[in-house]
């Protein structure tokens, strides 16, 4: 058995025994919106929950909803009730127990020990003031074998071209070692990242099809490398064009983009179907506005950008 097939084995067979709850039957389309809580739902979340969901449903698939809150210190202040109010005003309805990121920290400690035994990662005490402005890690601390307790983990990477085809996009390729280099899965003050967390929950969730925003078109490859390393079934991916504010700045929590409207839900829906290029739907209520979305469903006439022109929310 190679390492691979054995660390995806034992990943399987753990969250056999303690997730059963939560794993679904993998089909040929399944999907997700996956916000994290560290502000409130914007149009900008929006756009990425509509096309997520009518994506999944076009396709007879399953769309779930996943909270990512690995990131303790961020979570903001009613962000979660914030979204699951969100989820309901807009008729959204997940087909799965929505499931919590901080809830599954053990399920990610497992998967950092497997590899751990396999050698595939390693300690790290280099801070930002150590690295300075580097963006490229040197791998400095590879080959010291530090001990694990109260030090960053970082994943090797090697010097090898990863590419994908997104749906919108196109081809996009990283050679992670010129890129980026060794990167962390867990910070040194325990926090889990959000690479690790994410690749592990889309495979204990039977995950096929991920659909989500521009900005996370680079964190690709990095979540395709780790999905190889631990033999994970392969993902198709579509990145969304992001809607802009008028001073031409993604809309996200940073950027003080106003929080969602619950009592417009059927305006905000029409206008982000609009914002995805589908034919137009009448005002109703939001689950009849979606599946008549759904019904006319076409990533063709989606902007294959990665901005959304004339968007100021």
């Amino acid at each position: 058995m190679t390492v691979l097939n054995s660390l995806a084995e034992d990943d399987s067979a753990f969250a056999q025994r303690q997730d059963d709850d939560v794993i679904q039957r993998r089909c040929s389309y399944s999907g997700r919106f996956a916000p994290s809580p560290t502000g409130p739902l914007h149009f900008g979340s929006l756009i990425t929950a509509v096309a997520s969901y009518c994506d999944a449903k076009a396709h007879a698939g399953t769309w779930l909803v996943r909270i990512e809150d690995t990131d303790i210190p961020r979570i903001y202040p009613d962000s979660e009730d914030h979204i699951l109010a969100c989820l309901d005003a807009f008729e959204f309805e997940s087909d799965a127990p929505i499931i919590f990121q901080k809830d599954r920290l053990d399920i990610y400690e497992n998967v950092i020990q497997k590899l751990k035994n396999k050698n595939l990662v390693y300690a790290c005490q280099c801070t930002r003031k150590i690295l300075g402005s580097n963006a490229i890690y040197a791998g400095t601390c590879r080959d010291l074998q530090l001990p694990f307790q109260d030090q960053a983990i970082r994943v090797k990477v090697t010097d090898q071209g990863i590419c994908f085809e997104d749906r919108l996009q196109g081809k996009h390729c990283s050679n992670l070692k010129k890129d980026l280099g060794d990167f962390v899965l867990k910070r040194r003050d325990g926090i889990i990242n959000y690479q690790l967390a994410v690749v592990v929950d889309d495979y204990l969730q039977g995950i096929t099809h991920v659909v989500r925003g521009a900005d996370l078109l680079d964190n690709t490859e990095r979540q395709i490398w780790l999905g190889n390393l631990m033999d994970y079934p392969k993902l198709t991916y579509m990145h969304l064009p992001l809607a802009m504010n008028n001073q031409g700045q993604k809309l996200s929590k940073q950027n003080l983009a106003h929080p969602l409207d619950l009592k417009q839900a059927p305006q905000l829906l029409q206008h982000a179907i609009h914002a995805l290029g589908q034919d137009p739907v009448e005002i109703d209520r939001p689950s009849v506005m979606l599946a008549q979305a759904v019904s006319q469903w076409d990533i063709s006439k989606i902007p294959h950008s990665t901005k959304l022109d004339g968007i100021y929310l």
